[in-house]
């Protein structure tokens, strides 16, 4: 709040900053402050033109993949198909597993 507006945090506390200014400015804070990037994490950094181009290298990749697939000997061995590239908050499936030792330290 200080960085970016001057207003301390104490006025509310103070009496001198309503309910809803302090609502109005922690609704309207940018990308770049703290309170953002601590509920939207690594996405916070990630803007729409990222995403979209993220979406671009994802199909340019595909592509490629389904060309050079084609394209192959028949006796060749298949290719894997690519990966996606990460993007924030999604997270891989083998991340989200827990390996067997932190489940016998939660299950002891």
């Amino acid at each position: 709040m200080l960085r970016h507006y001057g207003v301390d945090l104490l006025d509310w506390h103070r009496g001198r900053l309503t309910s809803r200014r302090l609502a109005v400015l922690v609704r309207h804070l940018p990308r770049d402050s703290a309170l953002f990037r601590e509920v939207h994490g690594e996405g916070a950094e990630w803007t729409v033109t990222d995403h979209l181009l993220a979406a671009v290298v994802d199909q340019l990749t595909q592509a490629n993949w389904m060309f050079a697939t084609v394209n192959q000997d028949e006796d060749a061995e298949p290719m894997d198909p690519p990966e996606p590239l990460p993007r924030p908050g999604s997270v891989q499936e083998a991340d989200t597993l827990p390996s067997p030792e932190e489940m016998a330290r939660f299950l002891a």
